[in-house]
């Protein structure tokens, strides 16, 4: 079990996968990496989750991957996780190219020292998507249920891998997907039944959503149980449901309509013990991550000491 100062907290590597110059991230000059790896660790981070929106860790050389392992030891950065975005198992073009890439992506994350490759079942952004202030005021994709047996045969393959590698998946929520409400993340959970799967509460991906919602609490309370990784982030929400009008913005945690001071200790009650990753879309988001990263420490501080004082008392009551 973690200490509220060694937990770890990843901060999502936002900057995208293009250099300021145009070149591909992937091959971009090692100083570019050691630029953006830098302005992380000043601002305190410890951890990151290089998603493949950054660098696609699956991607790199034998060489590059050297490279970018020895920049990390040098900037004194760790990995906590590692997240696979728009990439589907079960994409009907690209469905086993893409479960080659979370093979290995389940290898490189372990030689990193990681312990959660973090999956879903969202794919490619639309046009539209693309051209909207917030991608997610559009529709995207949904899941085919004819495909969710094979969706379920191919998360336990990895899940098969990741416990060979002494890992773990996790499972991110995500509308109109196989996981795409608590219930529907349970049961596809439930369904895949691997030891070395758990769930990703994304509940941000949901709050977000101009349509009707569940309270963010409620939502939580279905899935926190099974968390082993959590992609944790804050939205304003507004909703009129006579005239179906909704508003969503992204703010930092401590400011959205999630209590997540409460949401927080309640993990932690029920045991959970996954790394958090900060998540932030918009305005300064890795300013906004660094101040996330120390919101999450401050209420794991107080909740460990909670979690502490329960357990003094239960061992006084010979419980």
């Amino acid at each position: 079990m973690y200490t509220p100062e060694t937990w770890p907290i990843a901060c999502k590597m936002n900057f995208g996968p293009i250099a300021e110059d145009g070149t591909p991230i992937s091959i971009a000059p090692i100083r570019v990496w050691e630029d953006q790896l830098n302005q992380v660790a000043e601002l305190g981070f410890t951890q990151i989750d290089p998603m493949d929106d950054w660098i696609p860790i699956a991607e790199l050389s034998p060489k590059r991957f050297e490279e970018f392992q020895a920049l990390l030891d040098k900037v004194g950065l760790g990995v906590a996780a590692i997240s696979i975005g728009r990439n589907s198992v079960v994409d009907k073009e690209h469905g086993l190219r893409n479960l080659a890439t979370i093979h290995a992506t389940i290898d490189r994350a372990a030689d990193l020292g990681a312990t959660i490759v973090n999956v879903g079942f969202q794919q490619g952004l639309t046009d539209a998507q693309k051209h909207a202030l917030w991608f997610w005021l559009e529709e995207g994709h949904h899941d085919d249920p004819a495909l969710r047996q094979l969706a379920v045969e191919r998360v336990r393959e990895l899940g098969d891998h990741a416990q060979q590698r002494g890992l773990e998946i996790s499972l991110e929520m995500y509308e109109d997907t196989y996981l795409g409400t608590p219930e529907d993340a349970v049961s596809f959970f439930r369904e895949v039944d691997h030891p070395a799967v758990g769930i990703n509460p994304d509940i941000g991906n949901l709050i977000r959503l101009h349509r009707p919602m569940p309270s963010a609490s409620s939502m939580y309370e279905k899935v926190l149980p099974f968390a082993n990784y959590w992609h944790i982030k804050n939205y304003l929400r507004d909703e009129d449901p006579a005239t179906e009008s909704y508003f969503s913005a992204p703010v930092p945690l401590e400011h959205g309509v999630i209590d997540y001071r409460t949401i927080i200790r309640k993990a932690l009650i029920l045991g959970y013990s996954g790394p958090f990753m900060t998540e932030h879309y918009g305005s300064d988001w890795l300013g906004v991550g660094a101040t996330n990263a120390q919101y999450i420490r401050q209420v794991l501080t107080g909740a460990h000491k909670l979690i502490k004082s329960n357990s003094r008392e239960t061992v006084t009551m010979g419980v």
